[in-house]
Parts: structure tokens; sequence; C-alpha cells
């Protein structure tokens, strides 16, 4: 059942919608992959169950050459052989950012970050998992749903 919108937060606080879009900014002017991120946004929107993220970073991993098969099986990503081990590491560190309320960072996954990451692109895969998570709470609590109307591209 879609939510009613709450409220449209870009018009009601456009300095604090100006602030989310630099940090996008930064994240999309990182120098990480684009494919790489649009897992991270789709991954922590599923973990986060925001479907108005959900269907625009599904949108945005196609234009940018995502298959659908490694869509539809990004919510069982360590079952799958189709993501590489930096995406492995990448969404492994999603997850613990995502429900870090719940152990925290493992040491073993940000070890594992490590080995496929820089340190300034960790700190950038970190902006990342931290944007898409604000993104996710502003949509979700403000009403956002997934457009019904759209045809899939």
């Amino acid at each position: 059942m879609a939510m009613k919108p709450r409220m449209e937060y870009r018009k009601a606080n456009p300095q604090a919608f100006q602030t989310m879009l630099q940090m996008e900014k930064f994240v999309r002017s990182s120098g990480l992959d684009h494919k790489l991120l649009e897992l991270v946004k789709t991954r922590a929107s599923q973990l986060n169950g925001c479907a108005y993220c959900l269907d625009m970073h599904t949108r945005e991993a196609r234009e940018n050459g995502e298959t659908e098969q490694r869509l539809y099986l990004l919510n069982a990503w360590r079952e799958a052989d189709v993501y590489t081990e930096a995406e492995r590491a990448a969404l492994a560190l999603t997850e613990a950012v995502t429900l870090i309320a719940k152990e925290g960072v493992p040491e073993a996954v940000f070890q594992n970050v490590q080995k496929h990451f820089s340190e300034e692109e960790t700190v950038s895969l970190l902006m990342a998992i931290n944007t898409i998570n604000s993104w996710n709470r502003l949509a979700i609590a403000t009403g956002m749903s997934a457009p019904a109307d759209l045809p899939v591209r």
C-alpha cells in the first residue's frame, strides 16, 4: 500500500535539500564506479525498505549498464557468483553501516574493504552509504513512495 506524502520536504526546507544535494554531488564525483554506487544505493534501500529510492536506483543502475540478473540477485548477493570481490566488500560494508546498531562494523568487514579500496576510496564509499541512508530516511519519514505510473525504461 503506497503511502500518502506527509510533506514536500524539498519545498519546506530548500536549504536542507541543497545540503543533501551537495552530499550527493560529492559521492557522484568521488571517482567510485557508478555501477558500484548504484548497487550500494539499491542494497541500502532494500534494507531500509525505501520504495521510492529502490525505484530510482534500480532504474539508474540499468541506465548505467547494470544487468537485470545482478539487480534481482542483490538481496542474496552472498550466494550469487555475479559480483566481484570488491563489490562484495562494498556490499558487506553497506549492510554493516546501514544496520550499524545491530553489531557495529565488524573488523573483518572493514579489513576486507581495505583490500579492495584505498583509504580515500573507503571514505568516499562510507559517504555514499551515509548519503543513501539519509535519503532513505527522508523519503520514508515524509511518506514518499515509488511512482505507480512510470513505465519501465
